[in-house]
């Protein structure tokens, strides 16, 4: 038990030191050293649970997913027809809980390589959830599943690496949300300001 506090404590504090010094230097210009001398924990300690530094950050990038994904799982068990923008909701609230960790992440830090993950992880969910709604809903959808859910995935990222970026956000994740919906429901056109065609 003392075994598992101590290891959760010292992949925290590697967590943590990663994100601090990624945001102050880059991710390409750290080394494990620094990362281990921030953390306070030893080399040896480090090695024992990843290879490298590639494999903390992609350590950390599935932490997140799996956070975002307990906390998804409600949003979206609560809608049967979808469009509440409740997952939306929750996911720019755990953006704001975790703002820094989502900076590096969304900016491509690594490669861009826990940028895939998320976005994969985020389309994989959501092809999944769009299928089971029409099937619950009896419709047939008008796109590829596996392509509308990259759209939407593709646009949920923008608007949230623009929304984290900010020192101050630009608005509450409420209004946010509130003009995605009328953006889904109603589309570009009618967004852009113009009466439906004729």
């Amino acid at each position: 038990m003392a075994e598992d506090r101590r290891t959760r404590r010292s992949r925290r504090a590697l967590g943590s030191a990663l994100v601090e010094l990624v945001l102050e230097r880059g991710f390409t210009a750290l080394t494990v050293e620094d990362i281990t001398e921030r953390a306070d924990v030893a080399r040896a300690t480090f090695y024992a649970h990843f290879k490298d530094k590639e494999g903390l950050f992609a350590r950390v990038t599935s932490d997140l997913l799996g956070e975002l994904g307990e906390r998804l799982r409600p949003a979206i068990a609560d809608s049967a027809v979808g469009f509440t923008g409740k997952p939306v909701l929750e996911m720019l609230r755990h953006a704001r809980e975790e703002r820094d960790l989502y900076r590096i992440v969304l900016r491509g830090e690594g490669d861009g390589k826990p940028l895939q993950m998320f976005v994969d992880a985020c389309a994989r969910v959501t092809a999944e959830e769009f299928r089971a709604r029409a099937d619950r809903n009896g419709v047939e959808p008008r796109m590829d599943g596996d392509l509308l859910a990259r759209v939407w995935v593709g646009e949920q990222i923008a608007v949230l690496r623009w929304w984290v970026e900010q020192e101050t956000p630009p608005m509450p994740p409420e209004e946010v949300v509130r003009q995605l919906l009328d953006l889904a429901l109603r589309g570009r056109y009618w967004a852009s300001g113009f009466d439906a065609p004729a």
